[in-house]
């Protein structure tokens, strides 16, 4: 490690969610046990079998964007937007410092702007290629999600899509960090995004991933996942932007861990390979030992074999050592590429709480899931100073950010 490295602090979040907009209401849902899944309203889902999601009901467009804007926005841009105009109004940044080209935007995603190449296909299908409604094709394209949230906030610096699978978000914030860390901006306006889209939620379901009823993560009748959507953008900043500006840290974020299982499209691997890999390396990378991490924010899917490999995993990493576990895919469903954003901001307000949400819905402890799950009510009063947050997603796409109390890593954690 280099004698002297950069910190990186998180500033500013905001969200969009089914359980409200913003992080106050989103956060106070959470610690209640909230649940923000309900009937699909944005498609006919009799055909598919499933019904249940956690779908964003509510959002204006309008709430959040000038009518420009929201004419040239789908439906995902339209929650990356609001979220990072939300996640700067937090960190107290002034259009000013914003704007430039020591501002960048990273947006992680699976699916991006689903449902606008979904209705671009169905008119030209049905009624041919002249039937395109034009005025919609500039709205699609992953590459489009960071550059609508620089075009409304003003950032001229680099901008980048990561279509990472269900760790997008992770690899997002892990990406950002080291932009600051390598001096190529001083603010990163960093996160992920999802949205719920008929094709992704059939497939799920034809592949047998999804629960006819609810989430029940790391219980021993778990039925699968329930799909969600939503975007949390979080204000990265250089502990020098910070200290210029007179910005309170809300957390540090430490180091990462990426990692593949090479084993299967949908299994992880048995023996947790990529997984273990992941989180050795985010505890490592921040100048930590397992002993030192306070609490797991898992990726807890409900699927029976995602929650006994991870829980494996965090067994052999933490040994004997009970360290709490919590899945708030519980309560805001599976957001898939928006997911571990989605968490991060949990983790960062853990840390800033002393709270430890709950995983709901559990009800029968599984002796292959042997953890020290915070269970249906939330956890007060606990000191945290260090989170891991879990994202082991499909095809082995492994990623593990750690997130600290500001000032509590060692200088020149998270730099190699």
């Amino acid at each position: 490690m280099r004698a002297h490295m950069t910190r990186v602090f998180v500033t500013g979040m905001g969200v969009v969610s089914s359980l409200g907009m913003g992080k106050k209401p989103y956060w106070e849902a959470l610690v209640a046990g909230t649940s923000g899944v309900s009937e699909v309203s944005l498609f006919e889902t009799a055909q598919i079998g499933r019904s249940n999601a956690g779908e964003v009901k509510g959002f204006r467009a309008r709430d959040f964007l000038t009518a420009a804007e929201a004419r040239r926005t789908g439906r995902a841009s339209a929650f990356c937007v609001a979220a990072a105009r939300m996640a700067v109004e937090d960190a107290g940044l002034k259009p000013s410092v914003v704007q430039g080209e020591r501002t960048s935007v990273v947006v992680g995603t699976t699916m991006g702007e689903a449902n606008v190449l979904g209705e671009l296909q169905k008119a030209w299908i049905h009624s041919g290629e002249d039937a395109v409604p034009t005025p919609k094709l500039p709205r699609y394209g992953t590459t489009l999600l960071p550059i609508h949230v620089a075009r409304a906030l003003g950032a001229r610096g680099m901008v980048q899509t990561l279509p990472a699978a269900c760790a997008a978000g992770n690899y997002a914030i892990g990406f950002a960090a080291d932009q600051i860390r390598a001096g190529r901006a001083d603010i990163v306006i960093a996160g992920a995004v999802e949205i719920i889209e008929k094709l992704e939620f059939a497939r799920l379901a034809r592949l047998g991933a999804m629960s006819p009823d609810v989430c029940k993560p790391f219980d021993k009748n778990r039925r699968g996942l329930i799909l969600g959507e939503g975007s949390t953008m979080l204000v990265l900043e250089s502990e020098a932007s910070a200290v210029r500006r007179g910005a309170v840290p809300l957390a540090e974020v430490g180091g990462y861990g990426l990692a593949c299982d090479a084993h299967h499209i949908t299994r992880p691997h048995p023996e947790g390979a990529g997984s273990i890999a992941a989180m050795r390396q985010a505890i490592s990378s921040s100048g930590l030992t397992p002993d030192d991490v306070d609490h797991i924010n898992a990726h807890g899917t409900a699927t029976p074999n995602n929650d006994s490999v991870e829980a494996l995993v965090i067994n052999k990493i933490f040994g004997e050592r009970r360290v709490p576990v919590t899945s708030i895919k519980s309560m805001i469903g599976h957001c898939m590429g928006a997911s571990s954003a989605m968490e991060a901001l949990a983790c960062v307000m853990t840390i800033q709480t002393g709270i430890i949400p709950p995983t709901t819905n559990y009800e029968t402890p599984d002796p292959e899931c042997d953890l020290e799950i915070v269970a249906n009510t939330a956890r007060h009063g606990v000191k945290v100073d260090v989170v891991l947050n879990n994202a082991l997603a499909f095809g082995g796409y492994d990623a593990v950010v750690c997130f600290a109390r500001p000032g509590h890593l060692p200088r020149g954690a998270g730099e190699a």
